[in-house]
């Protein structure tokens, strides 16, 4: 009863008008994003970071239109992939496989409208599931000590690399390069400088925002102008997207399945919506009666992606709202808002700030019905949205990043670091570089200190106190773990082989 009282509070506050506009927009703002190849929601929430200090909104308003934007970008993902066949980000690649041929053999009304139900069950299992976990999860985080967090954050960051697109080495160097970075500026005792080459600029570090829309932006649009993609012509013109109760009916068991694995694999720190995506699809394709008709154009091959991925975009909020640990990139930037708004997320979130937490929980549910509200009448929009050119969008990414940043700090030295960021996070792209690990470890980079600090103080000096509880012990066996896991699919091809 207590759990409804509290939902109710958060509906009470969601209802709002202007944070009933703050749901709209990040749906909207998400969606239009999403669908722009290259463009994720992490890229936004990077942007829109300087706005949300420069009008102080509320910590829990500006976690709503931040979430908005994020499960939003994941079902505007959906929209390329499936008129194009070019994905939005790789969260929406095994969409490709059957949403793109059936918008070729003349159903691409069907996948959109398809992918917007899909999107809608998934989000909506996985706010039940944040809801029902996340308080439990938070109790138990209250036994986390100094030592704990220290793991934790080197279990999170193996995790990152590990399972991000890319070997495992470059995932481990970009991740300790993101803690190289945090490093810049007063140590945590504020007596002595460090990396900042006698410059009084930098004794405060480096602006996580800076960073921020530097990797993700500026790098982004490098990148993509080096491309310079051709756009396809639309195989259908879209006015409407259309779907009947049976094919609905027909994929639920693949939705339900999907969500579930999604929001689990969402709950992992670094796992995400890319890998969330293809084990949902890889599942559907193995269990099914007609597997050969997957990559054809069948239906059931949109839903499972569509339900993983916005579902672990959910999931991705469990680590972060009672470890502090981030999910994901977006849900690392979402990480520096809250922080930058005074909010530290942890185990005493839920207590502390029940307006945050319980606010979010309302409007994902609020989210996900307008989300299916907005994409089934619009999808004739947002498909005109998608035959905006590369030469008149990607000056007007770097335009508004730069207006952005200056507005932080009006900083003429902060846009020679963007633009030396963006440099770096367009290197590390083209180079196959992970972006997620650079992020997380820029992100944690402070906190691992600070944790590792205070262990080694309660343990005079001694380093056996990251091993000596049963959490820390558990913790290092997952660690392994994860550093071995790019080795498993070698050994599992090796057994198959020595059998055969």
């Amino acid at each position: 009863m207590e759990m409804l009282a509290l939902l109710g509070s958060g509906f009470e506050y969601v209802f709002r008008p202007e944070n009933l506009l703050l749901v709209f927009l990040g749906c909207f703002i998400g969606t239009m994003i999403g669908m722009l190849p290259g463009l994720g929601g992490s890229n936004a929430v990077a942007i829109l970071l300087p706005l949300v200090f420069a009008v102080q909104l509320e910590p829990a308003a500006a976690l709503i239109l931040f979430a908005g934007i994020y499960y939003g970008s994941e079902y505007g993902n959906s929209i390329s992939a499936i008129l194009l066949n070019i994905p939005g980000t790789s969260g929406a690649v095994a969409t490709t496989f059957d949403g793109y041929p059936m918008a070729r053999n003349g159903k691409a009304g069907a996948a959109l409208a398809m992918s917007a139900v899909a999107s809608f069950t998934g989000g909506t299992i996985s706010v039940v599931g944040l809801m029902l976990l996340a308080p439990q999860l938070a109790k138990w985080a209250l036994h986390f000590g100094p030592a704990e967090y220290f793991v934790l954050i080197i279990f999170a960051l193996t995790m990152v690399a590990a399972l991000t697109q890319g070997d495992l080495v470059k995932g481990l160097i970009a991740g300790i390069l993101g803690l190289m970075v945090s490093t810049v500026g007063l140590d945590p005792a504020g007596t002595s400088a460090r990396f900042t080459f006698g410059s009084m600029k930098l004794y405060d570090g480096i602006d996580f925002v800076v960073v921020m829309i530097g990797l993700f932006a500026v790098g982004e649009v490098l990148l993509a102008l080096e491309r310079s993609r051709a756009r396809v012509e639309l195989v259908e013109f879209v006015t409407k997207a259309r779907i009947s109760f049976a094919e609905i009916r027909g994929a639920m068991g693949t939705m339900v399945r999907s969500s579930v694995l999604g929001f689990g694999i969402g709950a992992l720190p670094g796992a995400g919506a890319t890998i969330a995506s293809f084990l949902g699809y890889t599942l559907e394709k193995s269990i099914s009666k007609d597997r050969d008709s997957f990559g054809k154009g069948n239906i059931r091959g949109v839903a499972a992606p569509e339900s993983a991925n916005n579902s672990a975009a959910n999931g991705a909020f469990v680590p972060l709202l009672t470890l502090g640990v981030p999910g994901s990139a977006t849900t690392a930037v979402v990480l520096v808002a809250l922080v930058g708004l005074n909010v530290t997320p942890g185990p005493l979130l839920i207590q502390n700030h029940p307006d945050v937490f319980w606010g979010l929980i309302a409007s994902m549910y609020v989210g996900n019905l307008m989300l299916l509200a907005l994409n089934l009448p619009l999808v004739g929009l947002f498909v005109r949205m998608l035959m905006i050119p590369q030469w008149c969008l990607m000056p007007a990414v770097i335009v508004i990043s730069f207006i952005a940043i200056y507005a932080i700090n009006n900083s003429a030295f902060d846009l020679l670091l963007i633009s030396g960021i963006g440099v770096v996070g367009y290197l590390m792209r083209k180079f196959g570089f992970p972006i997620a690990p650079a992020v997380l470890g820029l992100v944690l980079g402070h906190l691992m200190e600070v944790n590792l600090r205070q262990a080694l103080a309660l343990s005079d000096g001694d380093w056996g106190i990251l091993f000596a509880s049963p959490i820390t012990a558990v913790l290092w066996v997952l660690v392994a773990l994860g550093l071995m896991a790019p080795l498993f699919p070698h050994l599992r091809r090796k057994l198959r082989a020595g059998r055969g």
